[in-house]
């Protein structure tokens, strides 16, 4: 892992200016270029203004200035909402005149194509020589709830900006960042930072949310993700959210063919493979959300700062048929339902003798005859029961006013005598003032089953990610690789991979027949025998492939056979010679690749291998490097795990030395990202018991 980047100081001065020139001031509050300043009259910024516009005196009943160089005083921001041709100039002023930063909404550059991606490289050029740090171009600007500054054109703040709160707020699309802010006042949910970042010229989402992850203000991180250019900064950002604790809530869009190619397009972001992402997320502890209300629902949960280190959900439920849908969902969002322990059982079953007691626990209504069986039967399911969350479903009880604020109140007891430390979410329907006097108490309230299990397990995902510790370097070493040519043929990938630690058989490369049957004999039979040309990666389709040979006249047979085969369908193709090797021992048959993602760099890629990939595509990535216990990990998460552990009598495999190729391939991978774009091992066989794992072919395609 690489150092983690410092926040740019200049970031302190954008988000919390002193003073602001708005480039292209329009006096109609209407008017994309009027909004900025109205909203900063408007919403109380206290630091001073400078509206600039050559064709006018005053601006919105402000001193107007001719340009940026005018100005008595420095301003530690300007605005820019001027046509695209104009843009440079101001650019170029600022820098000038000593402006920190700019945020620029005016379109017309990478995002049109064309003329547009010169004229966006032109203002990068003219932002560093000044010493301008640049937000967008494209965007629709930014806000600071602490310092009053809303530096932003988007019309959701005409009703009112939403309250101060720890959520901050990174979107690459202003439209979706405008909307999140129109939401989250509708939900008051308090924002104390907001940006979008438009075509991200300087200043990426990754930059914004490392920064964000810093501040002592900011207590969870909202982003919309459409791509990203820099993977390890982005990488590294997330990694200052995880050991600054900040949780981060992603929804990456792009997820379809169709859907990445729409994204592309409208941030002039290159996105990588949607897959990959995933595993990003996954090693650096964000969380993805699928939904808007998804994302929002899990960004006001981390305001809690609840987050369990244990999966261990326990259900208590005044309906069995709820408890049943709720089991349901703990199995989606990666919840363990696990049965209380006996004695705990016990005690339960002795306190409410009409309640089933395993898990969910369903209490029946008739617990709410006695609001002190509520709190000890809570106590009991958290302390005892070993839960370090639960989700009680109370229908409609907390509705009637008879036990509103007693149920309440003994829910609050029954937490508290557990420790008070538990994470406590409430499924509920009651009218606002009694679902608002629930909330205040600390718990978390929701309607719907679901979205109570699956806050609970984003919580939980957050919780034992910030138990990982961070900037730790893989350890062990890797050969270093240098190609000469092109793709490499199957004896000199073994050879390379070899020596990087994956396991192969002994194997002789033959160039004629007599050498080929010797080879057979000196090995000893039964033997396999195989093309060895960089030009033939698919053998078998082809005939270059022979299996169980058992004698001498087999094996020299099968050399015919095979040369006669592989010059019939590729009869220009350059050939090494033939691969002796033993016929291998029966295991399963797994793939393990390494593709080289234009974003993110060496990516290793797991699953049931042979010809069955590509049908059943049940694979995993991971970015490389990684050590043994991520290796572990990753073979855990193929949905055809059980199938290594031994199913139907069959006995367990090799796992560890699973876990070994795959940790030492992602060593190489990372050792030689420059040189290499792409191998795969498959299939990798994985022996029964400790016999542990061959590979039986190899592929490694350089990169020059």
């Amino acid at each position: 892992m690489q150092p983690l980047d410092l926040p740019d100081s200049r970031l302190d001065q954008l988000f919390n200016p002193r003073s602001v020139a708005v480039v292209g001031a329009s006096d109609d509050p209407v008017r994309i270029s009027g909004r900025p300043l109205a909203y900063l009259k408007a919403y109380g910024f206290a630091g001073t203004i400078y509206p600039i516009n050559p064709k006018r005196q005053t601006v919105q009943g402000l001193k107007a200035y001719p340009s940026l160089l005018d100005p008595p005083e420095i301003p530690d921001v300007a605005i820019i909402a001027v046509s695209a041709q104009h843009v440079l100039q101001a650019v170029s002023d600022a820098g000038k005149k000593g402006v920190a930063s700019a945020i620029i909404m005016s379109s017309g550059f990478a995002e049109a194509g064309g003329d547009g991606v010169a004229l966006q490289r032109e203002l990068v050029r003219l932002g560093k020589q000044g010493g301008v740090r640049l937000i967008g171009p494209n965007c629709v600007g930014l806000f600071s709830a602490s310092s009053r500054f809303y530096g932003t054109f988007t019309q959701s703040l005409d009703g009112g900006v939403p309250p101060a709160g720890g959520v901050a707020v990174v979107s690459q699309s202003g439209a979706y960042g405008g909307y999140i802010a129109y939401l989250a006042r509708e939900r008051g949910l308090g924002l104390n930072y907001w940006i979008t970042t438009g075509n991200e010229a300087d200043v990426d989402a990754a930059e914004a949310i490392a920064w964000l992850a810093l501040r002592d203000d900011v207590q969870v991180i909202a982003v919309y993700l459409e791509g990203v250019r820099n993977g390890p900064a982005f990488m590294r950002a997330l990694a200052t959210a995880r050991a600054a604790r900040k949780p981060v809530v992603v929804m990456k869009v792009g997820r379809s063919a169709a859907g990445a190619i729409a994204a592309s397009s409208h941030t002039a972001s290159l996105a990588g493979t949607d897959a990959v992402y995933d595993a990003v997320f996954r090693e650096y502890g964000a969380f993805r959300a699928r939904t808007t209300e998804e994302q929002l629902d899990i960004a006001e949960a981390c305001l809690a700062g609840k987050f369990p280190v244990s999966n261990r959900l326990g259900i208590v439920t005044l309906s069995g048929g709820v408890g049943v849908q709720m089991c349901d969902a703990a199995e989606t969002y990666g919840l363990d339902v696990a049965p209380m322990p006996k004695p705990a059982q016990e005690k339960l079953r002795a306190l409410l003798p009409y309640a089933a007691v395993a898990n969910p626990i369903d209490t029946t209504a008739q617990v709410m005859n006695d609001m002190s069986l509520v709190a000890k039967n809570l106590e009991i399911v958290l302390r005892d029961g070993g839960y370090d969350s639960l989700v009680s479903f109370l229908t409609t009880v907390p509705a009637a006013k008879a036990y509103g604020t007693k149920l309440r109140d003994a829910i609050l007891a029954g937490v508290a005598a557990a420790g008070g430390d538990r994470l406590a979410v409430l499924c509920m329907a009651a009218p606002p003032d009694a679902v608002k006097s629930y909330r205040d108490a600390g718990f978390l309230v929701y309607q719907d089953a679901d979205r109570a299990v699956q806050v609970v397990g984003a919580l939980t995902h957050f919780g034992r990610s910030f138990e990982v510790k961070t900037g730790l370097s893989v350890a062990g070493t890797a050969p270093r690789f240098e190609p000469n040519s092109g793709t490499l043929s199957e004896h000199v990938a073994k050879a390379v991979l070899g020596e990087a630690g994956v396991p192969f058989l002994q194997e002789r490369l033959a160039s004629d027949r007599t050498a080929a049957v010797a080879a057979a004999s000196e090995i000893g039979f039964p033997v396999a025998m195989k093309i060895v040309s960089a030009e033939i990666q698919h053998k078998s389709d082809i005939g270059g492939v022979v299996l169980n040979i058992k004698d001498t006249s087999a094996a020299g047979t099968a050399f015919d056979t095979i040369m006669d085969n592989v010059r019939g369908h590729m009869p220009h193709a350059d050939i090494d010679g033939v691969l002796v090797a033993p016929m291998a021992p029966q295991g399963v048959e797994t793939i393990v690749g390494v593709m080289r993602d234009p974003v993110f760099g060496p990516v290793v890629m797991f699953g049931l291998g042979g010809v069955l990939v590509e049908v059943l595509k049940d694979v995993t990535f991971s970015i490389a490097p990684f050590d043994e216990t991520e290796a572990m990990a990753m073979i855990r998460r193929i949905k055809g795990y059980t199938v290594l552990e031994g199913v139907r009598g069959a006995g367990r495999y090799d796992i560890e030395a699973l876990a070994k190729v795959l940790a030492a391939v992602s060593r190489f991978a990372a050792l030689n990202s420059d040189t290499i774009e792409s191998l795969d091992l498959n299939p990798l066989r994985i022996l029964s018991g400790k016999g542990g794992a061959i590979a039986l072919d190899a592929v490694i395609v350089p990169r020059f």
